[in-house]
């Protein structure tokens, strides 16, 4: 059975109509008809990550990416700890829009400057160490309360933090973060050469890494580029790759793939880029899987689509490619009218 997670493939019924008319979309809109669809409530994509590992949610993603990104992990697994990863807030309309984290595009020379910087004002807080130029986590000194996740957030207005007194201290060190970061030559430089620059601090995905007891597991390898999912594979004790280009077959009998390539434009509205990808994504994923179930050499597919307004689920077996009187259906079908 593989699994594909598909972040971004949600809209309205009538967008997705829309989008999608004129599309050809052969293996997508065969698997629709000849499936079983399950239409859920909105779901985010860590949720159904969570789900589809047997893991509880909210992911603690901080404690999952710092165990999926260190070579040697040590007594440090039972911290606490809060991603602060750095972002760009845009100015757009009256609005503070957090730009995709990608688009930074930070080497580590420059993480690692900005970061020192910004330590001692956070010390209170918590230690703060790099793991990757865009990936910043916090051990923290004590608890801290919930914040929007860093992948819901990004390519939406940023709201402020709530002004309850348990959000003070960060309110407070954030915009000292804020001011430090206008200053800092590394963002000057940056300016400079016309790129994005880092002027502000995201905080998420707290916790406490799961307990390391044997696990069970549907899945046998996990493809991602997302480190949060590395770490579940390495918590689980299974396979963790980078996402692939497409599906050509695997050695694994249950992959679970993290499909994100939709995601970006989807956040941001840009629907030319979206269909784009979404032929892509027929071509490399769906295509190749059909086929494969076609001639044996998958027994199953299973798709799973979140969204802020709908969630939906796709399940075909080999078996129920045989139901040769099931038409196509479109991508509308995929939300309820």
């Amino acid at each position: 059975m593989l699994t594909l997670i598909v972040p971004g493939l949600i809209w309205t019924r009538q967008a997705l109509a829309d989008l999608t008319c004129d599309l050809p979309l052969p293996a997508f809109t065969t698997l629709l008809g000849q499936g079983r669809l399950s239409r859920r409530p909105a779901r985010d994509t860590t949720a159904m990550l969570a789900e589809s590992t047997g893991l509880a949610a909210p992911l603690p993603a901080a404690a999952l990416r710092w165990f999926g990104l260190r070579d040697h992990p040590g007594p440090d697994d039972h911290c606490d700890w809060l991603c602060l990863d750095p972002v760009r807030l845009n100015f757009h309309e009256r609005s503070l829009i957090v730009d995709d984290p990608q688009h930074l595009r930070l080497n580590n020379e420059e993480a690692a400057a900005l970061a020192a910087a910004l330590a001692p004002t956070l010390a209170a807080l918590g230690e703060l160490e790099v793991l990757a130029p865009g990936h910043w986590n916090l051990r923290l000194s004590a608890g801290a309360p919930a914040f929007q996740a860093l992948p819901d957030a990004a390519g939406r207005s940023a709201a402020p933090l709530p002004p309850d007194a348990a959000y003070a201290p960060w309110r407070q060190a954030l915009n000292e973060a804020q001011m430090i970061l206008h200053v800092h030559p590394v963002n000057q430089a940056r300016q400079a050469a016309g790129q994005p620059v880092v002027n502000s601090l995201w905080p998420w995905g707290g916790g406490r890494l799961p307990g390391l007891a044997a696990r069970t597991s549907t899945h046998d390898a996990i493809w991602s580029n997302d480190p949060v999912a590395r770490g579940i594979a390495r918590l689980l004790q299974i396979d963790g790759a980078a996402l692939p280009a497409g599906y050509a077959g695997s050695a694994a009998s249950a992959p679970l793939a993290v499909v994100d390539s939709l995601e970006p434009s989807a956040s941001t509205g840009d629907a030319i880029v979206w269909r784009d990808e979404l032929t892509r994504f027929e071509a490399e994923w769906l295509a190749p899987a059909l086929d494969a179930l076609r001639r044996g050499r998958l027994d199953g597919l299973r798709l799973i689509a979140p969204g802020d307004l709908a969630a939906a689920e796709l399940l075909v077996s080999r078996r129920d490619l045989w139901k040769f009187w099931r038409k196509p259906r479109s991508l509308a079908e995929l939300v309820a009218s």
